[in-house]
Order: C-alpha cells, then sequence, then structure tokens
C-alpha cells in the first residue's frame, strides 16, 4: 500500500507534484554503512509471488529480481521507462505481437545452499507456476492466467492438487505452462493468447519472479520459507524478528556486473518496525533513522516541513484510489448489501471532503467518484452519487434507505488498518455514516495481517466477517494503466481472484475493458475505459472516496535519494550514507 488504506501491491508514479532534488555530492557512490529504515508494520511477504503491498515492493527490490524492472530516478520518464533486469533487454515482441523472446544474463545468481547458482528459464517458469498454487493468493495472478497460452489450464490443475508440499512439488515438477518454452538455460519463450502491449510491464511486478528448485520443498511463504530464503538481489535476509525488525547483508552471490539497476552502496539494511509516525519523523530528523517504510506523515507534521521548505520532502502522484469495498456475499442483515440501493445509500452517506482533511488537506489528496484515479488513462469527473462539496447527503442516503426496507437504518461491521492515520480516517468515515442512520462497528486489524490473512480470507467474506472495508489501489506498473485497476479487482471468470473479495462481476464492463484494452489510441482507450468506470459505479460495489499523492522524507545522511516506480518510496538499493 502506497499510502492510507492502499494495497498491492505496485505502482506507476506518474508525476512529481514537489519536488526538490538532493545536490549530489562530491563523494558520489560511497561505500559502506547500514541504513535504518523505520517502519509501523512487518513485511507482509517475503515470498514476491504472493507480495501484495507496494511498501513490500521495496524489501522486494533488495532481495530479488525479476526479467523487467525499473531504474530509480527523479526524472519521470526514466523511471516509468521499462528496462532489462535478468533480461539482457526489452524485447520487441514477434508473431504478430504474440511472442515474446527473453536472454537472462550470465552472472544473475541464486545465493543457493550449495553455492551461487545461474539463474535459469526453468526457475523463471517455475516461479510463474507458482503463481497458480492456491494457497498463494497471488495478487496479479489475473493478469497471466488466461493470456498465457496453457496457463489457464495449469492453474484449473493446480485447484485440485491437496494442499502439502509433497503434492503441490510433484505437480509442478511434473507438469508445465505450454506457453513458456525454455529451449535452453538462458532463453525465455514465452507465447500469448492475445496481444497485449502491456505484457512487459506485467513481467516487473515481484509476482513474476523466478523461483529456485529448493522453495518446492517449503510451504509458500511459511515459517521454513523465511528461513531458508534464496535471495537473487544484492542483499539477503540475516536476522529476522516478526513484528519487531529485519536484517539485511550483502549476497555474496550477486555481483554489480550482472545487475544494471541497483549499485547496493550500504554494506547493511536495518528495519525497524513498530516506529509511529510522530517518533519515526523525530528519529529522521536527529539522525536515528534514515528512511521510512509505510509511515504516513501526519499532516500538521507535513504542514511544517512544507512551511519551512524542507528540502528532503518530496510528494509523488501514484494514481491511488481509496475506497470502501462492500461485502454483497454475506447474508448480514438478511442479504442487505446485495441490494443495490443500500449500496448507493453508503456511497451518498460518505463526507469525503472530511477524510481529505484528515489525510492532510488538498495538497496530498482529492474526493474521488470513481474505480480510478487521477494520472490513469480513462480517469475523467463524473459522479454518480453527487452531494455539496463533496461532504456527503445523508438526507438522500436515508431516503433510499428507507426505500430499500431500512427505514430505522442498519448497523455494518467495519474492519481498519490499525496503522498511520487510518484509525482516524475509520473514525471519520463512521461519523459521517452515522448522520445518515447508518452505525459502524469498527474492528482494528493488525497492519501486517489487514490484507495478507484478514481481507484475502475468502471465509471471513463469505461469513460476514465484515462488512465494509477501507483498502485501496495503486496502478500495478508505470503508466497509470486501467487495466492494472480495473481486472484485479473488478473481474471474475469462475476463479477466484484475491482482490476481487466478493467476486463482483459485471459482463457489459468486462467485454468493453477488454475493447479498451484492444484499442490503438490514448484517445479512444480513455474514452471506453470512462464508460467502464461509470457502469461499475452505477453497481455500487465499492464506495470510492480518496486519491491521494505519496509524501516521501528522509534523514540527513541519505544521499542520492530517488524513487522506484513500484515502490513509491526511496530505492534502498541505489542510496548511499554521508555520516
Amino acid at each position: 500500500m502506497t499510502s492510507t488504506f492502499a494495497r498491492l501491491a505496485v505502482a506507476g508514479l506518474l508525476a512529481t507534484a514537489a519536488f526538490t532534488p538532493i545536490a549530489a555530492t562530491a563523494q558520489e557512490g560511497q561505500t559502506g554503512g547500514v541504513l535504518r529504515i523505520l517502519g509501523t508494520a512487518d513485511v507482509d511477504h517475503f515470498d514476491p509471488t504472493s507480495a501484495a503491498l507496494v511498501t513490500s515492493n521495496n524489501f522486494l527490490r533488495a532481495v530479488t529480481r525479476q526479467l523487467i524492472s525499473y531504474a530509480a530516478s527523479t526524472d519521470e520518464n526514466v523511471r516509468i521507462t521499462p528496462e532489462g533486469d535478468l533480461a539482457t533487454e526489452v524485447p520487441q515482441p514477434t508473431n504478430d505481437g504474440l511472442t515474446y523472446t527473453f536472454t537472462l544474463r550470465q552472472g544473475a545468481q541464486w545465493n543457493a545452499p550449495s553455492g551461487p547458482r545461474q539463474i535459469t528459464s526453468a526457475d523463471f517458469e517455475r516461479g510463474m507456476m507458482r503463481m497458480c498454487n492456491p494457497l498463494l493468493g497471488s495478487a496479479a495472478l489475473t493478469y497471466y492466467q488466461d493470456l498465457i497460452v496453457g496457463m489457464a489450464d495449469f492453474c484449473a490443475g493446480f485447484s485440485e492438487v491437496e494442499p502439502t508440499v509433497e503434492a503441490m512439488k510433484a505437480y509442478i515438477e511434473s507438469s508445465d505452462i505450454t506457453g513458456i518454452e525454455t529451449p535452453d538455460d538462458q532463453t525465455i519463450v514465452i507465447n500469448l493468447t492475445q496481444k497485449a502491449g502491456d505484457f512487459i510491464y506485467m513481467l516487473s511486478l515481484p509476482t513474476s519472479a523466478p523461483a529456485p528448485v529448493e522453495v518446492l520443498d517449503y510451504l509458500p511463504d511459511g515459517p521454513d520459507y523465511r528461513a531458508n530464503f534464496i535471495a537473487s538481489g544484492p542483499y539477503t535476509p540475516d536476522a529476522y524478528t516478526p513484528d519487531s525488525s529485519l536484517k539485511l547483508v550483502r549476497n555474496p552471490a550477486w555481483t554489480s556486473e550482472s545487475d544494471p539497476l541497483r549499485k547496493a552502496y550500504v554494506d547493511e539494511i536495518e528495519l525497524t518496525f513498530g516506529v509511529q509516525p510522530d517518533a519515526a519523523l523525530q528519529q529522521l530528523q536527529s539522525g536515528d533513522g534514515d528512511m521510512t517504510y509505510d509511515i504516513t506523515i501526519p499532516p500538521a507534521i507535513l504542514q511544517l516541513l512544507t512551511a519551512t521548505g524542507d528540502e528532503k520532502l518530496m510528494t509523488v502522484s501514484s494514481g491511488n484510489t481509496a475506497f470502501l469495498f462492500i461485502n454483497t456475499v454475506s447474508d448480514n442483515n438478511d442479504g442487505a448489501l446485495q441490494n443495490v440501493l443500500v449500496r448507493q445509500a453508503l456511497n451518498y452517506a460518505i463526507d469525503k471532503a472530511a477524510i481529505v482533511q484528515q489525510s492532510g488537506g488538498p495538497t496530498v489528496g482529492q474526493p474521488v467518484n470513481g474505480i480510478f484515479g487521477p494520472g490513469v488513462l480513462g480517469y475523467h469527473e463524473f459522479n454518480l452519487y453527487p452531494s455539496e462539496d463533496a461532504k456527503g447527503d445523508p438526507a438522500k442516503a436515508k431516503e433510499l434507505l428507507a426505500e430499500a426496507g431500512y427505514p430505522d437504518g442498519i448497523t455494518l461491521k467495519m474492519p481498519f488498518r490499525n496503522q498511520n492515520n487510518e484509525p482516524a480516517i475509520a473514525q471519520t468515515i463512521q461519523a459521517s455514516m452515522a448522520a445518515a442512520g447508518i452505525t459502524l462497528e469498527l474492528t482494528p486489524v493488525a497492519p501486517a495481517d489487514y490484507y495478507s490473512k484478514f481481507m484475502t480470507n475468502p471465509i471471513n467474506t463469505k461469513e460476514g466477517t465484515w462488512d465494509i472495508a477501507p483498502v485501496g489501489w495503486t496502478p500495478d506498473w508505470a503508466g497509470g494503466s486501467a487495466r492494472s485497476v480495473f481486472q484485479p479487482q473488478f473481474t471474475y471468470n469462475g476463479t477466484h481472484q484475491t482482490y476481487n473479495y466478493t467476486d463482483y462481476n459485471n459482463p457489459e464492463a468486462t467485454a468493453l475493458a477488454q475493447e479498451a484494452i484492444n484499442a490503438t489510441t490514448p484517445e479512444e482507450v480513455a474514452r471506453i475505459w470512462g464508460e467502464v468506470d461509470e457502469l461499475v459505479m452505477a453497481d455500487a460495489p465499492v464506495v470510492p472516496y480518496l486519491a491521494n499523492k505519496v509524501v516521501l522524507y528522509h534523514g540527513e545522511a541519505v544521499q542520492n535519494f530517488a524513487p522506484y516506480a513500484l515502490g513509491v518510496q526511496g530505492d534502498w538499493t541505489n542510496v548511499w550514507l554521508q555520516r
């Protein structure tokens, strides 16, 4: 998550809203030292295949590699341009746009138990096969499953496999994805079912990282997986105390010659979890900390830093949209949320203006009325549930509730991530709903568990553990792709998608989305995605309320600070320290 109630995954930085570059020092590229990272919550996943939070991408940037990635840069154009990572270059498709051929870099190695070992094409296919494992709940599976030839069939077979290490290992080792060819150790050929101009961007996601054969001996992302982590990036986990700390040290198998995107200046990276925002900012300013991990700067402190012109402050747009997901699956309140009138009432009830203020004001956020945020191609101004100054319309909400058969209001359960200003935002939502006769029962959830264990557990949805839930999404790749917002959250092809919590499906919207994917001009793409947005919002499966920017800040010792597109934070692997 990039910011308040934000998800996933993975994000393209679309614009720099406010930025004062740090001047390069005469002593560029100084090696050594310990980079101290401060965060409120633990890393959600070590296993890149199941990574969900955007903040986790900075950790994965340090310990894993993908075929394609991005350079960290203060130049937006550089920052969102795909580059070869494990692949020697970004290939042009052949076979009328259906075939991509990649060559792996020599010298890119696993830090294997038996010693450094070259990363091979078979490792890539193994990583893609693991994505189909139902135990992983991969956030990005929806992108690849129907796009790569044979992957849907492989995934269907995996759904029938007994969830044991032995059975899952046997299935992977005895099967393949027909559309992924590995003619030799260095060559990967991927065949698609249809053209996809954004396929290269998909391959930059940590979820498509290769997997060493050893991981098949452990449950995905389980304690044994973490204890025996095999790194491919410049750093590797050394000491880990859950919910407390994580230390990364240099990976002896990594070489700078094999990695064009990571310099790995610092010797160690120490992450400390459980640090509250106020304390984190104090540590950054006192020199006791260097960078933040998942911390939102409190509005009052942000205003002070802005007023004083602190050059270490940076604000970037991420395309992030925060909203309430509505549980239309459970039978709570006699299935009240299955009634579109009730869902529309929720959209009228919410006070978006108050949430913007609670988030830091218009400098860092604005009300939003659809599933796409500013910067996403397809975003446009529309509002099916208008209110004066975005403050909500409690009277209209009550009218719709009465029409739906709830003249005395309704009581709903709402969890929230107990992190940064999210408790305050939850209380703001609670107050605005109360004015419309909607009582919210709030339940705090540990930050690291909110998505990975609570929201992505379909049993919680079916049994009505929650009725509405603050979540959010940032585009999964550079350029603000509407596909990377719509497809994981609002499509259903018969197989549950991890982040479409309620299996929401609108066939008309899905058909239009395919037209947008196939469209050839930006104008046509934007128009069609705009229609998709309006169709979804007419169903009201969510209540959008905030499009927010990401505020970055760092300590005085940090040099060469620059955002990394998929992490929305400063890139740990390219800064150096001057103490």
